[in-house]
Formats: structure tokens, sequence, C-alpha cells
């Protein structure tokens, strides 16, 4: 199974928002709604991202939550804001709600645009996993000949599908189109000897992988994952750090504390039971490690990030 899968294959709770903008003429939003993962595809005409060119067909992912500008070809000075919640407003702060509201999941200054950008977004790393997010530079653009455009042409007919139904294909093909983007752009030969587990095809890494990501909380040694995957110790953790860019024990750790901040945003869950959950028995040491990963203690953590709805 292809590692990226384990993220986005899944059945979730619909945490992803996705709509087809229309502008004409001169135009650029600040986009500063905190997203951790943004899809943004040029259906017709084009745009720029933070100054990057996207023509018809391109393909990009944002990684969040820090604001980005989408504009015209031409790069035009913003006009208006995108804030947390989808809230559209002018610079001064006038909602645009209505005005620019185009229909089910249609938003823009025209009814059918010069420009025509379909747009997706995760509000947070859990969504999309944490991994996959870190894995992915500031903007990765896949153009239009290494694009799934079936794969766009098929989510900008769906999306403007009202009802719970179309809600679900929406969801699902936005996290096909996300799979297929980060896959084409992390094995695009120009970035060749970027090391990622997102480009991985060493049968015997994706092979680890797999039992790491499923089974995040086994008392794993490099030894008991050579013999899960029947290789050698040292072959594996030199197959390992080739195809993922670190050994396997740091990338467990890493993974582990990921799923921790991710089961931190559930209710209801303690912290020793998420200590437990990835492999830590003692919540101490499980505390001490997520502060050094990310800089905060799990209970600190917890109390800055909104839970997430049952």
């Amino acid at each position: 199974m292809d590692p990226l899968a384990h993220f986005l294959g899944g059945p979730r709770a619909t945490r992803a928002f996705a709509m087809m903008m229309e502008m004409s003429g001169a135009w650029a939003v600040d986009v500063r709604d905190g997203a951790a993962l943004t899809v943004v595809a040029v259906v017709t005409g084009s745009a720029r991202i933070d100054g990057e060119s996207l023509a018809a067909g391109d393909v990009a992912l944002v990684r969040g939550p820090e604001p980005y500008v989408v504009s015209d070809a031409s790069g035009s000075a913003p006009t208006i804001e995108v804030a947390p919640g989808q809230r559209c407003r002018t610079l001064d702060g006038r909602d645009l709600r209505e005005e620019l509201g185009r229909g089910v999941r249609r938003w823009g200054n025209a009814a059918r645009g010069e420009t025509s950008v379909l747009v997706g977004t995760y509000d947070r790393p859990d969504d999309v996993g944490g991994l996959v997010v870190q894995a992915l530079p500031r903007v990765a653009v896949v153009r239009r000949d290494q694009a799934d455009t079936a794969v766009v042409d098929l989510l900008a007919r769906e999306i403007s599908q009202e009802g719970a139904a179309g809600q679900v294909v929406v969801d699902r093909l936005l996290d096909v189109l996300v799979v297929s983007t980060a896959r084409q752009w992390s094995t695009d030969p120009v970035r060749d000897g970027v090391q990622t587990w997102l480009a991985c095809s060493d049968p015997i890494v994706v092979r680890a992988l797999e039992h790491l990501h499923a089974e995040p909380a086994a008392p794993w040694t490099v030894e008991s994952l050579a013999r899960r995957v029947n290789a050698s110790r040292a072959s594996l953790a030199a197959r390992f750090r080739a195809g993922v860019g670190q050994a396997p024990m740091a990338y467990l750790a890493r993974w582990r504390l990921t799923l921790a901040g991710d089961l931190l945003l559930a209710p209801d869950v303690t912290v020793a039971a998420v200590a437990r959950s990835v492999g830590y028995e003692n919540p101490y040491a499980f505390s001490t490690a997520f502060k050094r990963h990310v800089g905060t203690t799990p209970t600190e953590f917890r109390r800055r990030h909104p839970v997430l709805a049952a």
C-alpha cells in the first residue's frame, strides 16, 4: 500500500471545505484562514500564489497556517481578506459573504469568471495527516502535464451539488486530489535527491512504514521491525534512512508525537490515555518528549487548540 494512503484513506468526519472561486478583472485575496493545508487548482484562466504563477490545469498545495495571497496573473494588491472560519470581508472589515456568494460552493466577483479556481482547505493537521503537511514545502506546484486533471474536472463538476451526499463525494475527491498531487510533487525528477517518505518506493521500507503507522504503540526496535519485514537489522536501517531520510526509530518517535497532537484535539480523552495510545506508559516521559517536539506541553497544546466536535 502507498504509505500516503494511511493518512487519507480511512473514513473521517467532514472537516474539509471546498469551493469554486470565480474571478474577473484585477483581483487579489489575502488568505488568513489559518488552514493546515490548502489545495488550489486553476480550472480556467491563470493566477498567482505568493508570486508563483499558475496556468490552467496546474495544481498547488499550500502549507499553512501562515497567510498567503492568491491573485490574478498580474499580481494585483489584495482587496479581500479570508479570515478563520472562511469569513470573507474587505480589508476594512465589511462582510462580503452575500455580495460574493454565487450559489452552492461558488464564490467570486463574477458569476462565470475569466479565471475559475478550485479551492479546498483542511483546517487542522489531523484532517490531512501531520506528516503529510510537514513533508511538503510552503507551496508545492504540480504542472498540468503531471497533475491529475481527471480528478480536478470531476471535483469541479461535483462541487455545486447540494445535499449530504454531494458533500461526501467532494470530501473524498478532495482527498484523492491531495494524495495524487503530493505523490506527483514528491516523485518529480527535478527534486531527485530530496529525501521524503512521500516518495519512498522501496518495498521493504514501505512495509516497515505500514507496520509503524498501524501499530504506533508497539514496543518497536529496529531488530523487531526488521523481523517483521524479513530483512536484516543493518539492511533495514540503511534502506530506511535512504528512503525516508532518517532512522526508523527517529521516524517512529516523530510519528507517535504527530499522532498524539491529533489525538489531543479529541474531546474526553485524557493526556495519560493519549500517551498510552502512542506507546508511552509514563505520561511524564510523554509530556517531556511532546514538549521537545512541539514546543509546548500536551496540556498547554490542548488549551491553545479547540477540541474537535464529537
